[in-house]
Order: structure tokens, then C-alpha cells, then sequence
């Protein structure tokens, strides 16, 4: 069996509907300053993107050589997150790959998913009236470019079945201290526009941030802001799903399911 033949679902990229899901927060670039040009990983607003609209799998297949297990939060909070991560970088992987691991569909909108977010993993600093409406306004955006991706209204729910996911299989840390860890995270972008539509899907990788603040690890626009300014311009890893052989010599380290 080739390479192909495991991923069928690997197919060119679609805007709109994928590039929605990429980020939980679509909506919290607005809380940083930070404005700097568009460079492979990162747009003109300060927030990471996709470095590539095409990802061709090769014909081999080569198994990870890094795998890591990433702790689980402590509990399940009230809007049914992970939350109450170990203070060790491999916990501020996993609050960023649990922030990061989101699922949009006609009962659950990013709106929903995005105030959840808000509520769970934002630093206490960042938590305001101001901002929660701020990310409530992405989020509707989000849904919006979601349904025109979908070819449906821009004020309708979208169809049974349909979805936007982004499941994050890969990471690479850049640098991390007891207070503070950048990341990048590779993500499988899958989006249906209803029960009968063919999955379509692609790898994007993100330039992330998170910020102890005493008690777990947060997302917060400080932390955000500084990593895009140290890191921001850096080359971004290469954009390469598990079993490529470029996902090893990029530098990633595969994520195992805990049991």
C-alpha cells in the first residue's frame, strides 16, 4: 500500500471552510499589537496562517522517528475543555494542542467554539468585555466564510453532517522556559459540506504561544505579540504529513493518542 493510498483524503487546498477552523481563536489576532508583514506562517495581522496552499504526499512511507504522549488537563471545565495542565513544556504543548484540536458543525459554531476558548484557556488579563466581544465578531465571520465556502447563505446554518475540524497530530517547540513556551503545530484540516459530500482536507502549521500564569497555562495576547516578534520571521517548518519522509527531517515530533 502506498503512501496515497493511506491518506486519500489529502487534496489541494480549499479556502474558506478549512482556512476558518486553523485557529481556535480567528478573532484574537485583534487583541494583539503587534502588526507585521505576511511571512511564511503568519498574515499581515500578526496571526499565524498556512505556509502553503498544496501539499502533494510522496510515494513512501516513513514512519515518525519522534512520538510524544502529551499530558491531559487535570479536569474538564465548565464549557468542557481540558483545562489544569502540568507545569513542564510538554503541559504547554498539550494546552496548545487541546486549544487547537476544535470541531465546528451546524449545533456547535465557532462562535460557540471560540467563546469556549475564550472562557478556558485566556489569561485572566486578557478576559474582558471589550475582547469577549471582539472574538464573538470573528467567530461570526468565521461562520460566515464557513457557509459561503459551503455555497449556502451567509445567515444559514449549515447542513446535516457538514463540519470543519482541525486535529493537531505534530509539533516542534522553538523555545520554552518555566514561564512561557513557543511552539508550532502541525494540523490536519479536514472540512464535509454535508452527509453525502466527499471529506476534503490538508496540513497547515501554526506558530503558537502560552504563558504560565500561576495556576495552568494560557493563551494570552503578550505572549502572542513577543513570540510573533522574535519568531514571526523565522522559516517555518516544513508542511509534512506523518509518513512523509520531510515530516523527520523537519524537525517534528509526532503526537500518540494518551490511552
Amino acid at each position: 500500500m502506498t503512501y496515497r493510498d493511506r491518506l486519500p483524503s489529502l487534496l489541494k487546498w480549499s479556502t474558506g471552510g478549512v482556512a476558518a477552523v486553523l485557529l481556535v481563536l480567528t478573532g484574537y489576532a485583534m487583541l494583539s499589537g503587534e502588526s507585521t508583514p505576511s511571512t511564511p506562517g503568519s498574515t499581515a495581522t500578526g496571526m499565524p496562517s498556512p505556509a502553503s496552499t498544496y501539499y502533494e504526499a510522496p510515494g513512501d512511507w516513513s514512519e515518525p522517528e519522534r512520538w510524544a504522549v502529551l499530558p491531559r488537563g487535570a479536569r474538564t471545565d465548565e464549557q468542557g475543555n481540558e483545562v489544569g495542565f502540568p507545569h513542564t513544556t510538554e503541559g504547554a504543548v498539550g494546552m496548545l494542542a487541546a486549544a487547537n484540536t476544535t470541531e465546528v458543525t451546524a449545533a456547535h459554531s465557532h462562535v460557540d467554539v471560540q467563546l469556549g476558548m475564550y472562557a478556558s484557556y485566556l489569561i485572566a488579563a486578557d478576559r474582558t468585555e471589550d475582547n469577549k466581544t471582539k472574538i464573538e465578531q470573528a467567530g461570526a465571520e468565521s461562520d460566515a466564510k464557513m457557509r459561503r465556502s459551503m455555497g449556502l447563505p451567509e445567515d444559514g446554518a449549515p447542513p446535516p453532517g457538514a463540519y470543519a475540524r482541525n486535529h493537531v497530530v505534530g509539533f516542534q517547540v522553538i523555545q520554552a522556559s518555566p514561564s512561557e513556551a513557543a511552539v508550532w503545530l502541525l494540523s490536519r484540516v479536514t472540512t464535509r459540506k454535508g452527509e453525502m459530500e466527499t471529506e476534503e482536507g490538508a496540513y497547515t502549521c501554526t506558530l503558537v504561544a502560552a504563558e504560565w500564569d500561576g495556576t495552568d497555562w494560557r493563551l494570552s495576547a503578550a505572549s502572542t505579540e513577543d513570540t510573533l516578534r522574535r519568531h514571526g520571521r523565522d522559516q517555518s517548518p516544513p508542511i509534512a504529513a506523518p509518513g512523509d519522509p520531510a515530516f523527520n527531517s523537519g524537525g517534528w515530533t509526532a503526537i500518540r493518542a494518551a490511552s
